[in-house]
């Protein structure tokens, strides 16, 4: 176990990937008064965690254009081709560089719109209180994003590359995990059908 943990969250929204079945850049979807991006960084600094940070890849310069990204330190991720763990080795790897005070890292995803600042805080709570040093968003079929790492991981979510993410390293540390149950917030949106569907469902 960890002591003496701090509140120093690095909160990071994975946005880099080309939204194939969507076949067009859900990061600019519209959602509420903004877009999906605009409302995951929204919800991002309604959060407890200190910095925030969006990674961007595909279609970067037009999201760059169209949305308000002043609320968030943007990094690119060159490699966005080769999947989301490469996004987040890309944010590990600017980490790493920066002078950022941070104690650990929260991975969040800019399709999961139902996913708020509430649940968000719920997971740095049960991080800061607790003893495990991974808190992950418990799924049917094992723990995903939203998920919150110590820095200790860092090492770890630097070799990151592919389609995975960091499922590998929640599963191999799994006496480190302590899961949070999403009732029903972890919905992402991975076509337009999907999309739509939620929001109407939602009334937006």
């Amino acid at each position: 176990m960890l002591t003496g943990k701090s509140k120093n969250i690095a909160l990071i929204i994975l946005a880099a990937g080309e939204s194939s079945r969507m076949q067009q850049p859900k990061q600019l979807l519209p959602w509420g008064k903004t877009t999906l991006l605009g409302h995951a960084i929204n919800v991002a600094r309604r959060s407890d965690a200190k910095h925030v940070y969006t990674v961007l890849g595909a279609n970067a310069l037009a999201i760059q254009q169209k949305i308000d990204l002043s609320n968030t330190h943007c990094i690119f991720n060159p490699d966005w081709k080769k999947g989301i763990g490469a996004s987040i080795a890309s944010a590990a790897q600017f980490l790493l560089e920066s002078e950022t005070d941070y104690d650990a890292l929260l991975f969040t995803l800019c399709d999961q719109p139902l996913i708020n600042a509430e649940y968000l805080n719920g997971m740095i709570k049960a991080y800061r209180n607790g003893d495990k040093n991974i808190i992950a968003t418990a799924y049917e079929h094992g723990n995903g994003v939203p998920v919150l790492f110590h820095k200790k991981f860092i090492g770890e979510l630097l070799t990151l590359d592919g389609d995975s993410g960091a499922k590998d390293i929640i599963a191999k540390n799994s006496e480190e995990v302590r899961t949070i149950a999403p009732h029903g917030k972890q919905i992402d949106l991975d076509t337009y059908g999907e999309y739509q569907h939620l929001k109407n469902q939602t009334n937006l």
